[in-house]
């Protein structure tokens, strides 16, 4: 586990080049803005103003899509669809091949590593057009025991919302790790209950971050995603979407905290 504070010293104390830029999650981590999430069919439909499009491409990958156009893929592994696409910006991890690649897109102009050298860790703090994108280092499991800083939970904040992928968690985060994550809107969270953490840490964890919209990954099938609709459904709402995708706004929350499902599906050209 990482030493009590190093995290949260590490994420104030951003480099050089970021300070223009404070993370508005950190420093109001107990206000709740409103969100209002509305339906949409096409990744490439316009955009409502101080909104945010998120699509579930894939197993962990989602598109972000800012309303000034910038555009996010969260856990990239190189294969977004049919089309010829490219983020303005790209994270990955590296527990497990679908989460990362060798052979990224060389025309992506922002590429962020989730993973450190396994004794410090890989941090970030990137401003691209209208989002602000950072991370908190976790450790995960390896054939050595644990890799120290092998994950990253990605934060993206766009239109006022601050926006989490938790990567490939391998265990809950600390109270460092939590006071540096701030306040999350919306959270994509890995529910398959076993290559990451078990279903009860991650409810736990859901429970601890209080977000309005989480947005299940990382499941194999029905019965998996079930498994943890059946265990969060006494403390979060359940909407289940047929499409991919959701749009996200600080307008007006749900009434309780809500578990969106949404159905993966590659980008296509049409």
């Amino acid at each position: 586990m990482i030493r009590p504070l190093s995290i949260l010293l590490a994420v104030l104390a951003t480099p050089a080049l970021a300070q223009e830029r404070q993370s508005h999650c950190i420093a109001i981590a107990d206000a709740a803005p409103g969100i209002e999430y509305l339906h949409r069919a096409d990744w490439r439909a316009p955009l409502e103003d101080y909104t945010v499009r998120l699509s579930y491409l894939d197993h962990s990958m989602f598109l972000l899509q800012a309303p000034d156009g910038t555009t996010a893929v969260t856990d990239y592994n190189g294969f977004l669809g049919d089309v010829d696409f490219v983020p303005d910006i790209a994270t990955m991890n590296h527990a497990h091949s679908s989460h990362w690649t060798i052979s990224p897109d060389p025309r992506i102009p922002t590429l962020l590593e989730g993973w450190g050298d396994g004794v410090s860790p890989n941090l970030h703090a990137e401003e691209v057009g209208e989002v602000f994108v950072r991370n908190v280092p976790t450790d995960i499991r390896s054939y050595e025991g644990v890799e120290r800083y092998g994950n990253s939970i990605f934060v993206f904040e766009a239109a006022g919302l601050c926006i989490g992928h938790l990567g490939h968690l391998h265990h809950e985060p600390d109270e460092a790790q939590y006071a540096a994550l701030g306040r999350l809107d919306v959270v994509m969270a890995a529910v398959d209950g076993g290559m990451t953490v078990d279903l009860p840490t991650m409810i736990d964890t859901l429970e601890r971050l209080e977000s309005s919209i989480v947005i299940p990954m990382h499941w194999f099938g029905g019965y998996t995603l079930e498994r943890f609709v059946s265990g969060i459904s006494g403390s979060f709402a359940v909407e289940r979407r047929r499409g991919s995708s959701i749009d996200v706004s600080l307008r007006t929350l749900p009434d309780r905290p809500t578990v969106v499902v949404l159905q993966p599906a590659s980008l296509v050209a049409r």
